[in-house]
């Protein structure tokens, strides 16, 4: 042994050596070395630990358990990758438990401390590989017997303190391990009477009489048969083991009728079910590991117990007890049937010539006569085949293998009734659990050569429906679960038969399974459908295409539904055989299927498949679509509306000319759903977008119509348009843009300016989906309809951009569409000019203008639209819109600009290079003449920079990729953008793209607040994120706004001065800016109070007391008559701290802090004399000494949250001990006339009651 052990210890020491191996030289290198190279990484790391265990004789860090239970539980799926080095994990460790226990004694309460986190790791590797790997390396000496026994008892008195695996301290694992040992030891080949000890001592023990030893494991054992956990199936184990041994009868039988106790006395105490659960997983383990002539004679007894049992109650409400029956049912059949190898069965093997030496299915009649079948076997298959059709898939998966484990020794004439039994099982009466099992049973069959070549021809076409198994109940359907089985048994023929019999089978079963691959709509059955498939090329020779098929079609391309049927199918549908079969799944099964969008997928499949074969399609597969269109099932007509719809587009694009009869039946299809009211009703909705889908299909192949039909489909998008569903609009849209080009322009102009005008009109209607709907169709129009009525379309469309005056016609979703569809108004003019290519007029500079004056003033306005209603901020999706359409606009005023510079120059390259110097130097005078001006410049970038630096991830990366296409557009120079360097430091060209990120985004545009021209509504911006209710917006924000206030501190303190100084003046702005603006002025409040409590603004000399005043005017406007708690809060806070400051603002503050003592809200009240006394403990010149102590006992004991009018007098006490002038109440205290406090103010959000309780909030 020694010199095999040295070139494990030499490449423990080199492993770093080993990983430099090529992989030639593993070839010629030692199996170990291999091993723990690429096996088990961790080897080293799990060697050193079970070295310091074996050391110590116990493991002495509790963490070591962790971190190897960690690195083994990795392995769950490859345990294979472990057992190489079980036996150098396991024997130490079990040889440990043996020789402490020995050492200590069973009965030590320090043994269990030992063997308890010992356990748990050998109880890992158990789980990860199997008991059968693991227990191969434990100790097996006669004398551990009665050790691993007083073990077990020692353990059997714990309890496990939790349920938790991760917090298990081993109580469990050592009972499972000691249980395990207990099972490879009580095959010890001596009478175990001879090796229990305690018979000595015992001279009254009769010899009929069990040792005591055995009564004491059957003990422990029947105890942890009543348990839930896997102690339950490793007791049943031991009980196998032990009971059939020679000199075990009477134990045997005792437990037997033990067993028949528990199962004739079932009752709803769930402990005796965990007991049946245990008697029953029993009883199978030993009917496997015992012999024929010791069960024979318990077979009537355990039969008709489980019988009855199985009908009962009990297991119908229990999935693993029927589980259990079935599998203990099975083994009764195998006992109760002789074991034969049957000559009939098929098998597959070549001998030497290549020639198949397989049976040739010839019956012995003699050997069938001589066979006797016992009685109960005929009830046994009954029972297996009854559990085919449970509810539960194990229960099925069992009763599959106990088919195809007992017809393995059945002749052949009963095989062949119990296939037909099988195959009765896919009746279309039967349900979706009969199917499913029996496509197990099948697979079972055929796997176990039980399926003869000659029962194929009926068994396959059960297979072939099995595979496209889709029942439809209520929202949705089942099969799935058939599906795959049906595949599983595809995969059993492919491994079962020799391919001169599979040659026919496989022709026929190949477009189904590729079918199934392609277009199932549940990944697991593509997956299982494409591995049978793969099986079957590689066992079945040369199958035509089979390797390119299998390489396209494999498990990772399929994981996604859109790649398989757009791409994967498409690949497929080009050789032979194929393309019909696909075809034919997609116009029965998948145009009609439950699934919208699977029905929207499928349709899109079918018209890649055109170009194989457009004559085949434009011909029958459009004859049966277009009598669908009309069916009464909304699926079917759904799904065929569209792709009838598609197919007329795929062929056009194909080329294909449509003939006139069969164009003039496609223009009927929209009149003939219309006047079959097919709109109505559930399904209306899908159908209308089914429909415009379809105009717009017809529109692009320019499909003949006639002019009633043109007015028709017209009037069926301008009732689209109209509806409340946006998707419904959208689809609208996209359907007219491409109808007027095909049928409006093409004909005479009569009729278009209507168009144009209708929605004008519509613009303003009541209804606001009406509006959503124009203005989104007006966005598409084209330049012919647009040129006579520019510029009313452009004001019209930038007053719909406004918030409506009357709250109950406010909607966001139109002001979004208006945006949208005002900017590509104005692509489409200039581009059309531009198409023309006609010299520039007056009326295109009027156009120009406009665009400059009108359209990005409007833009700029919607980037101030913040309204709210039930759904929270949706004015943000009117400042998305207007994010993107400033950004276009720019690039249209630019190009303008640029190509009258440059008198025609177009080319991008030398635009950007002559353009820059060009107009940046240009005089202003001469800038009064460009469209794109520095005024213009400056307002952009400052209202991206504010979105920029507001609370919504989505806006500010939004805003943030908008600025940085907009200063490194390759195609269009933008100029006169001020600090443009500062702006590019910001946004690098290789940013990546982190701008939602708010630790990536604030440190870098708060710095834009040391320049004047943005500063101001930068700090607009930010005071919302600084001021707002999320919790870690505000902190990040915070932070880079104090790291940008500090950074230059101790470089030059006039700079930080200065921008202290800077940020006073920007924030006293704000201030004044957005006056009575409560979703600005509240988190601006709550800004200043953090950034005072941070002594910001507290040390500019004589600028903090100008600064202070005007905070301190504000507040005097800002809380007159508010009811808003998170205001008051905040300003009452604010005039804490400027009392605190230097005379003579000091005193100002303090008397208007001092009149919030009598505000109508009592926490209102309490708040202002905590911050009084505050006030006054801090500063002692505020107040003459001697009047100190009598204000501060003033504020103490008065209870300012009680009565209102000890309030009044406790406040005019207070403003006489220190010298202030009492105002009289109802002037600042209230902070509201009677006048105004009935008049009702007006409300310029959307959904008044709801805007005001979410900005209340802080949003």
């Amino acid at each position: 042994m020694e010199p095999k052990q040295e070139p494990m210890k030499n490449n423990d020491d080199g492993v770093l050596e080993d990983v430099t191996l090529n992989q030639e030289e593993d070839e010629f290198d030692s199996k170990e070395r291999v091993l723990h190279k690429y096996f088990l990484q961790e080897w080293k790391l799990l060697k050193s630990l079970l070295d310091d265990t074996v050391s110590n004789g116990r493991v002495s860090d509790p963490s070591s358990v962790h971190k190897f239970r960690s690195i083994i539980d990795k392995y769950q799926e490859q345990g294979q990758l472990i057992e190489p080095y079980l036996e150098s994990m396991v024997s130490p460790l079990m040889n440990i438990i043996r020789s402490r226990t020995i050492e200590l004694g069973a009965d030590s309460d320090e043994i269990l401390e030992i063997i308890n986190p010992i356990c748990i790791i050998i109880y890992s590797l158990v789980t990860v590989c199997g008991y059968k790997a693991v227990i191969k390396f434990f100790p097996h000496q006669v004398s551990d017997l009665e050790l691993a026994v007083s073990l077990l008892e020692k353990c059997h008195l714990t309890s496990s303190g939790t349920s938790l695996r991760q917090e298990s301290t081993g109580e469990m694992e050592a009972k499972c391990v000691m249980l395990l040992w207990l099972y490879i030891l009580v095959l010890v080949p001596f009478d175990i009477s001879t090796v229990d000890t305690s018979i000595a001592n015992n001279e009254n023990l009769n010899e009929f009489e069990l040792a005591p030893l055995v009564l004491r494991i059957i003990g422990f054992c029947k105890d942890y048969l009543a348990t839930a956990g896997p102690m339950r199936t490793m007791a049943g184990l031991v009980l196998s083991r032990l009971l059939t041994r020679p000199d075990m009868p009477k134990a045997f039988m005792s437990f037997v009728e033990w067993t028949h106790e528990v199962m004739s006395s079932v009752t709803e105490d769930i402990l005796r079910h965990f007991q049946l659960l245990g008697a029953i997983e029993a009883l199978a383990a030993i009917f496997k590991a015992g012999s024929r002539n010791l069960l024979l004679d318990v077979i009537p007894l355990v039969w008709n117990d489980t019988s009855i049992l199985y009908k009962s109650s009990t297991a119908s409400r229990s999935p693993l007890l029927r589980k259990f029956i079935m599998k203990l049912t099975q083994r009764i059949g195998l006992t109760a049937l002789p074991h034969r190898l049957p000559s009939w069965r098929y098998t597959s093997n070549m001998d030497v010539h290549g020639n198949s030496s397989k049976s040739n299915e010839v019956t012995d009649g003699a050997e069938d006569e001589d066979m006797e079948v016992p009685e109960n076997v005929e009830e046994i298959i009954e029972m297996l085949l009854s559990g085919l059709r449970d509810m539960d898939t194990i229960v099925r998966w069992s009763a599959a293998k106990g088919i195809g484990r007992i017809t393995s020794r059945l002749t052949s004439s009963l095989s062949e009734e119990v296939l037909s039994s099988v195959l009765e099982l896919f009746s279309p009466g039967e349900g979706d659990g009969s199917w499913h099992g029996g496509c197990l049973a099948l697979a079972e069959l055929a796997r176990r050569g039980l399926l003869l070549p000659t029962s194929l021809p009926k068994v396959v076409p059960v297979v072939v429906k099995a595979l496209h198994y889709d029942v439809r109940r209520g929202p949705h359907s089942v099969g799935s679960h058939v599906r795959d089985a049906a595949a599983y048994v595809c995969w059993a023929f492919g491994r079962a038969y020799y391919h001169a019999d599979m040659r026919s089978i496989l022709e026929n079963l190949a477009p189904h399974l590729l079918t199934v691959a392609c277009y199932d709509r549940e990944v697991n059955c593509r997956r299982a459908a494409a591995a049978a498939f793969q099986e079957n090329v590689g066992r079945q020779g040369n199958y035509p295409h089979g390797i390119d098929i299998v390489n396209t079609a494999d498990y990772f391309s399929l994981s996604s539904r859109v790649h398989s049927y757009l791409h994967v199918a498409i690949f497929i549908a080009q050789y032979e055989g194929y393309l019909l079969p696909f075809v034919d799944d997609l116009l029965d099964r998948k145009i009609c299927h439950w699934d919208k969008s699977l029905r929207e997928l499928a349709a899109e499949a079918l018209s890649f498949l055109v170009k194989y074969d457009p004559q085949y399609f434009a011909t029958t597969v459009m004859e049966k679509l277009i009598p669908c269109t009309l069916s009464s099932d909304l699926c079917m007509r759904h799904g065929a509306t569209l792709a009838t719809g598609e197919l007329v587009l795929a062929l056009h694009r194909c080329s294909y000319a449509l003939p006139l009869d069969k164009q003039k039946t496609l223009a009927g299809v929209v009149p003939a759903i219309e006047k079959a009211r097919l709109y109505r009703g559930k399904g209306g909705e899908i159908m209308r977008s089914a429909v415009s889908r379809f105009i717009e299909c017809i529109s692009i192949s320019k499909v003949a119509l006639s002019e009633k039909i043109k007015r028709s489909l017209l009037d069926t998008l301008n009732e689209n348009l109209r509806h409340p569903n946006s998707q419904i609009q959208n689809a609208a849209v996209k359907a007219l843009k491409h109808f007027i080009q095909a049928y409006l322009l093409a004909s005479d102009n009569k009729g278009t300016t209507d168009v144009t005008a209708k929605y004008l009109n519509m613009l303003t209607d009541p209804n606001v989906a009406v509006r959503r709907g124009s203005a989104l169709a007006i966005g598409i129009l084209p330049y012919e309809l647009l040129a006579s009525q520019w510029r009313n379309v452009i004001l019209k469309l930038c007053g719909c951009c406004a918030i409506e005056e009357n709250p109950e016609d406010r909607d966001a979703e139109a002001r979004v569409n208006a945006v949208r569809g005002l900017v590509s108004v104005c692509e489409t003019l200039i581009g059309g000019r531009e198409d023309a290519a006609k010299p520039v007029i007056e009326n295109d500079i009027s156009l120009f203008v406009l665009i400059k004056n009108e359209v990005m003033m409007t833009l700029f306005k919607a980037l101030d639209d913040y309204s709210v209603d039930n759904r929270g901020d949706v004015g943000s999706w009117v400042r998305e819109a207007a994010l993107d359409g400033l950004e276009k606009c720019t690039y249209m005023l630019c190009k303008i600009d640029n190509s009258a510079s440059l008198s025609g120059t177009s080319n991008g390259k030398e635009i950007e290079s002559s353009v820059q110097p060009l107009n940046d130097n240009l005089p202003k005078n001469n800038q009064e003449l460009l469209l794109f001006d520095q005024n213009l410049a400056t307002s952009l970038i400052r209202g991206i920079c504010k979105q920029a630096l507001e609370k919504m991830d989505k806006l500010r990366e939004a805003a943030a990729n908008v600025l940085h296409r907009i200063l490194y557009n390759q195609m269009i120079y933008i100029p006169y953008i001020a600090f443009r360097e500062k702006l590019e430091e910001i946004i690098p060209k290789e940013a990546e793209a982190k701008w939602a990120v708010p630790s990536y985004s604030y440190p870098r545009f708060v710095q834009l607040l040391q320049f004047g021209c943005y500063s101001r509504d930068v700090l607009s911006g930010l005071v919302i994120s600084i001021g707002g209710l999320q919790d870690s917006l505000k902190k990040v924000s915070l932070s880079a706004l104090m790291e940008y206030l500090e950074e230059v501190e101790f470089e030059e303190h006039n700079t930080r001065m200065s921008r202290e100084y800077m940020l006073s003046d920007d924030i006293l702005w704000v201030l004044q800016h957005y006056k009575k603006c409560d979703r600005v002025i509240i988190p601006s409040l709550k800004t200043i109070e953090i950034l005072f409590s941070k002594k910001v603004f507290l040390n500019m000399e004589a600028n903090t007391t100008t600064f202070c005043a005007g905070v301190l005017d504000s507040l005097a406007i800002e809380l007159k008559g508010s009811k808003d708690f998170s205001k008051l809060y905040a300003g009452i806070a604010i005039l804490g701290y400027v009392a605190s400051v230097p005379e003579p603002i000091n005193m100002r503050a303090f008397s208007q802090l001092v009149s919030f003592l009598v505000h109508r809200y009592p926490k209102i009240r309490k708040a202002a004399a905590e911050q009084a006394y505050l006030v006054l403990l801090q500063n002692g010149n505020l107040v003459a000494e001697d009047k100190i102590e009598k204000a501060l006992e003033i504020l103490c004991d008065t209870c300012w949250d009680g009565d209102i009018d000890l309030a009044k007098q406790q406040r005019v006490a207070l403003c006489e001990t220190i010298g202030l002038e009492v105002v009289p109440i109802g002037k600042n205290t209230e902070g509201a006339s009677s006048k105004t406090s009935t008049k009702k103010p007006t409300d310029l959000d959307e959904n008044a009651s709801y805007s005001s309780l979410v900005e209340s909030s802080g949003f």
